[in-house]
């Protein structure tokens, strides 16, 4: 049996009406665990890393630049994992509205 996976820290820097920016910290073999976005966001990358990324489809490797953003809407589903050696951290700003 394989030993559970570290999780990943969030911060919420800001929850009011319009939006929710979190850091997410990620040592290595951390996860978010499964979850689905109720809302569509924007992840900043603030260091480079390798998200393992678990979806309903299968697995999918990303790569994390900083300074280099994307997008998602809501209902995305996965669990994020660093499949890195080093520590990486983004920014996400979900939009309420």
């Amino acid at each position: 049996m394989t030993a559970p996976r570290p999780s990943a820290t969030p911060t919420v820097q800001i929850d009011d009406e319009r939006c929710i920016v979190t850091r997410w910290d990620f040592p290595p073999g951390a996860e978010t665990g499964w979850h689905r976005h109720g809302h569509d966001y924007v992840v900043i990358p603030l260091t480079p890393g390798t998200m393992l990324l678990e979806t309903p489809d299968g697995e999918q490797h990303a790569t994390l630049t900083p300074g280099v953003s994307y997008r998602r809407t809501v209902g995305v589903e996965h669990n994020v994992i660093n499949a890195g050696s080093e520590s990486f951290a983004f920014i996400e700003v979900e939009m309420k509205a």
